[in-house]
């Protein structure tokens, strides 16, 4: 029987292995998990289940509006003449 350490170690591990869902694919889930926790009908070791996939889930779309942002910034920057900057982007 695995301890619920390992059992959590095997879900990160597990979800790591999955490509990364898209924006809006992650914010449908965490739509999906808010409805769930405000249900109020889970039982404790599932609402912390599914709020840690929350927590996740939140960290990694911020992390994609903060790069957004830069990207955003970076194509509207001028130089100190008023021209654009122009400036290769990495493709992600």
């Amino acid at each position: 029987m695995e301890t619920k350490s390992a059992e959590s170690k095997k879900r990160r591990a597990t979800t790591a292995d999955k490509e990364e869902p898209n924006f809006e694919a992650s914010l449908a889930r965490l739509s999906e998990i808010v409805e769930q926790l405000e249900s109020g009908e889970l039982p404790l070791e599932r609402s912390l289940t599914l709020f840690e996939e929350g927590v996740g889930l939140a960290r990694a779309s911020q992390a994609k509006l903060d790069q957004a942002e830069r990207r955003v910034e970076e194509l509207l920057s001028v130089d100190e003449d008023g021209n654009p900057v122009v400036r290769e982007l990495p493709v992600d």
